[in-house]
Formats: C-alpha cells, structure tokens, sequence
C-alpha cells in the first residue's frame, strides 16, 4: 500500500468541513476560502503551488492530504452526416480511484451541453437504460461530478479554443437523486460565482425517474436548477414494466412531489417520455399522459429510443409518432419533439455504461 492511499482525499471536504479542518490545523478561517478557490478554480494539482497559502500549512497539507483530479482516458467522437460543429462526443472519465463512468459533449446551435454522471452504475434496473445492467457500485463525490465538468471544458479549450459550457445535465450514468447530498454540493461548485468555471443554476438540469423523496428534498433546498422526470408513460401498470421504482413512487405521488416543486420553484419541470413502439405509443397511451400533465406546471420533450443490446423496444415510427404528438396538442400541452444526439458512439439517451475499466496509466 503507498503513502499516498493512507492519505485522506482532500476533496471529499466541503467548504465548512475545510474551515473546520484550517482551525483544526491552527490557521485563520479564511484559509478555507483560499483553498477552496485553488481546487475548484484553479483546478490545482500540487499544494505546493498554493502560493498564497503559507509554507507552513502548505505542507501540513500535503503531509496529510492526497490532491486526485479526474482524467479523461478515452475519447469517442460521431462520425457521420451530422455537421462536425453538431457531433456528440463521449468521454471515458477516471475517478479518483480505478473506477470510471461516460460523460457526453452535445453539441448545438448556440449551445454546449455537457451530460454528466453521478453513480458508477446504477442500482434502479431500468429496462431502457443501460446503465442499470452494470450493476452499482458507488456513488461519485461532488469534486467527481464537478471535475467531469472541468475535463470536457479543458478538452474545447484544446480542440475548440474559444468554445465554452453553457449548460449541464445530470442525466448520465446513475440516479441524480440516490446521490443528492453530493450532487447538491456539484451544483454548489459549479455555480461559484467569480471561479473560473461558473453556470447560473437555471442552466443547469437534474434528471430522475420520479424518486418522490428526492424530488421534495430539491424543492426545499436552496438550488434553482431545472427539473426533468422521466415519465414513459402514465400508466402506472406500464410504467412499473419499465421503472421498477415506480412500485414505491406512483404515479399519485409522483405527480403530488412535482406540484410542491413548482410552487416552491415558481418553475415547470420536463416530463421526458420515450416513445417505444407498441408499448407506450397508443392513443390511449397519449389521453393518459395528458390527464397527468394537465394538472401541472411542466413542459414536455419526446424522444426517440436508443437500441440497447440485449433489450427487445422499438422506436415509434413516424405516423404514430405524430398521432401521439396531435393528441397532446389538442388538449394544449406544450411538446417538444428532442432529436436523439450520439446513438452511433453508444452517447445517447439510455446508453451510457462502462464495458472495461481503464488502467491506472492510461491518461490523454
């Protein structure tokens, strides 16, 4: 075992836990604040270069303290008609350990979206997600959502100088809302106003199946991101064939948590729905889902589905596609029809899992 594994990570600190630590250590508050400027503005990868920090502390701490950053080891771009400015790029990111998860670059006119992740795996068994069929094996920190953020920025400034983030989106690999306390604290980091990497919150998306507990904890909590549920169908029946959680986050509920959010929030959620032919694409289907999001705050994307090995769906074809659309309209629902981004490098909506981890050498 080396040294440094005997070392605590200092970035599983958060800015109180850091100002107690500085006390504990005999220096002055602020230092805190200095230090926690130098990891998640500078990015930092050496104590010693903290050159407004004294001597003194700045060995305390690496003494004390490991300094790991995220790591981009695989990239995958699209190769095909898209034009090369609108093309989904998927990155293999290494965590602060051995382990890894896929982050995505979606590319658009006006916009840069980064999608990132917040579990190695995820433990909710989704039928149409790929993820699930990984298995779980933990949560990622806030620096490790975070750092995903700062690896895709270095990456444009590399490729495409000039270029920058305008928007994030939990929507990855793994359940945002089984990692809130990390993932709020993401949301902090990367909202730090006056760091070099810094997003208005209303540009920033958190995605969930439904967990209602979850969900109730972000309307009390003191973020102003955007919320997104994925719905595919409202048909309790139905959606419990393809979101096992749904068993303990009906419909009722569901749709109990989202009012209490938007009246806290003064803001519609997303309600994200997957057309699969034949299981959720029926008129009957479409009455459903516009009895549910009649009642609420909300806006609607539709998206294609993303073939999965192994998983037997079909996206919708084009005539009942837009039968489901028109029944929606009628009933004057807001719809938007989401262009599915990154299908041909495995990038996409559902698709994201790690086949083979990377070894500890392998860095770009």
């Amino acid at each position: 075992m080396s040294m440094n594994t005997l070392k605590k990570n200092i970035k599983n600190f958060s800015l109180p836990e850091l100002k107690m630590l500085v006390r504990e250590l005999g220096e002055p508050e602020f230092r805190a604040a200095q230090l926690h400027r130098w990891l998640y503005s500078e990015h930092t990868d050496d104590f010693m270069k903290m050159s407004n920090i004294g001597r003194t502390l700045r060995e305390k701490l690496a003494e004390r303290f490991s300094l790991p950053s995220c790591s981009i080891v695989q990239v995958s771009e699209e190769e095909n008609d898209t034009p090369s400015a609108e093309r989904t790029t998927k990155f293999l990111v290494r965590l602060h350990d051995s382990e890894a998860v896929e982050t995505a670059l979606i590319p658009a006119t006006g916009r840069q979206t980064v999608c990132v992740s917040t579990q190695v795996g995820c433990p909710l068994l989704c039928r149409f997600c790929a993820t699930g069929y990984m298995g779980f094996t933990r949560n990622l920190s806030a620096a490790e959502i975070a750092e995903q953020v700062y690896a895709v920025q270095g990456f444009l400034d590399t490729r495409h100088p000039g270029d920058r983030l305008t928007n994030i989106v939990y929507m990855g690999m793994g359940e945002p809302l089984l990692n809130l306390d990390n993932v709020i604290e993401s949301v902090h980091l990367l909202s730090h106003q006056g760091y070099r990497v810094a997003f208005s919150q209303k540009r920033i998306t958190i995605s969930t199946v439904g967990l209602t507990g979850g969900i109730e904890r972000l309307a009390t909590s003191d973020l102003n991101t955007r919320l997104a549920i994925s719905l595919h169908s409202a048909l309790q029946h139905k959606r419990l064939q393809l979101i096992p959680s749904a068993r303990e986050n009906p419909l009722e509920d569901l749709a109990r948590s989202i009012r209490r959010f938007t009246d806290a929030k003064e803001s519609p959620v997303t309600l994200v729905y997957m057309l699969l032919e034949d299981f959720n694409d029926s008129r009957d289907d479409a009455l459903a889902f516009a009895r549910f999001a009649g009642g609420l705050l909300c806006k609607i994307n539709l998206i294609d589905y993303n073939a999965i090995v192994n998983i037997k769906f079909e996206s919708t074809g084009t005539r009942r596609r837009d039968a489901f659309i028109q029944t929606l309209l009628d009933k004057g629902l807001q719809v938007t029809v989401r262009r599915s981004h990154g299908s041909s490098i495995n990038a996409a909506c559902g698709q994201l899992a790690i086949q083979n981890r990377p070894s500890q050498e392998t860095t770009l």
